[in-house]
């Protein structure tokens, strides 16, 4: 039982609201597999024209989402392309590999999240009997909480344009990036064959990614998801969360970037805290070891939940966290040193 008062450990903790709930409970509703609940559809349509995008495909998670996409991209014993510390890499119990029989290439990623394009490059296989085939480059944006720029994902896209390669995004925090960028999420997607995208992140829903891109390789996504049992039946009540999220908590990102701010300032002020400034809604905080335990542990014996481990903790913002959160817990961080 989840007792905390203030989770920061991650947006996915957060909670319908009553407006969300209600959405959900008066959805209309028919059997997703066979194409028959309208709310899923207006989901799935929604979202595609949001992204420009030609089709779309409501699944149950955004590691789901991610499979699906590399699987459409790729066939057995190909490859993919992504950052070494890339969640469809490292945080996705290697399905790719062992649902998709996907070979992953890790690319180190520089101090400011991207890939450097000569690396990715060299990272890209001829086509020689000897190497796993790579078929497209998977980038995560936001990684991390940091805000990849626009112009670095063209120019991978100029890349895998030349040498025939499909490109990835795994947007699970798009929506976060594009309104710390002050740009539309078209924009922020031309560039991409398929994009995932999580409504129950800083969106506040409770289930759900969509994943967005080209008929065809949406076609294949969908065959995937039967496949791996993600097809579910009258998927409406969770796809009306989404609608509603897209309505009302996709401008509101802001007061959570705002909110990481001041709590990244305010942490800042203890010495023995390293604090990395956020772009969006992620704030992470570097100490001894020995310390960030013993800190750790004072925060949840209070109230107060935060993520990471080995001297680095991670505080995430979002819908559920307010203005009051912000100082109380800040409140209980001057408690610690204090102590």
């Amino acid at each position: 039982m989840n007792t905390l008062r203030f989770d920061f450990r991650s947006d996915t903790v957060t909670r319908p609201s009553a407006g969300m709930r209600a959405a959900m409970a008066a959805a209309e509703v028919g059997d997703d597999v066979y194409g028959d609940d309208p709310t899923v559809n207006q989901l799935e349509q929604r979202m595609a024209a949001l992204l420009g995008k030609e089709a779309a495909l409501f699944v149950p998670s955004g590691t789901m989402s991610n499979l699906l996409a590399l699987m459409s991209h790729c066939g057995r014993g190909d490859e993919f392309i992504a950052g070494q510390d890339a969640h469809c890499y490292k945080w996705e119990a290697g399905g790719a590999a062992v649902l998709g029989s996907i070979q992953p290439q890790p690319v180190a990623h520089q101090p400011d999240g991207t890939m450097a394009l000569v690396e990715l490059e060299a990272a890209i296989k001829d086509e020689d009997q000897h190497f796993a085939r790579t078929r497209v480059i998977a980038l995560e944006n936001t990684f991390g909480g940091r805000v990849l720029p626009v112009a670095y994902m063209q120019a991978v896209a100029e890349l895998t344009q030349r040498r025939g390669l499909g490109l990835h995004l795994d947007g699970a925090r798009a929506f976060n990036a594009c309104v710390a960028l002050g740009i539309d999420i078209s924009v922020f997607a031309a560039p991409f064959d398929t994009v995932s995208i999580c409504l129950s992140k800083g969106l506040g829903t409770p289930v759900g990614s969509v994943l967005v891109g080209k008929d065809a390789l949406i076609d294949k996504a969908r065959r995937h998801r039967k496949m791996l049992g993600g097809g579910m039946r009258q998927a409406g009540i969770l796809a009306a969360a989404g609608l509603y999220a897209l309505e009302h908590n996709v401008a509101r990102l802001a007061e959570d970037h705002r909110r990481a701010r001041q709590l990244a300032d305010g942490l800042a002020a203890f010495p023995d805290l390293t604090v990395t400034a956020p772009d969006t809604n992620i704030v992470f905080v570097q100490a001894a070891v020995e310390l960030e335990a013993a800190m750790s542990r004072f925060l949840a014996d209070r109230g107060v939940g935060v993520g990471g481990q080995y001297g680095q903790q991670r505080w995430v913002t979002h819908l559920d966290i307010d203005d009051g959160a912000i100082e109380e817990s800040l409140g209980v961080v001057r408690d610690f040193f204090g102590a």
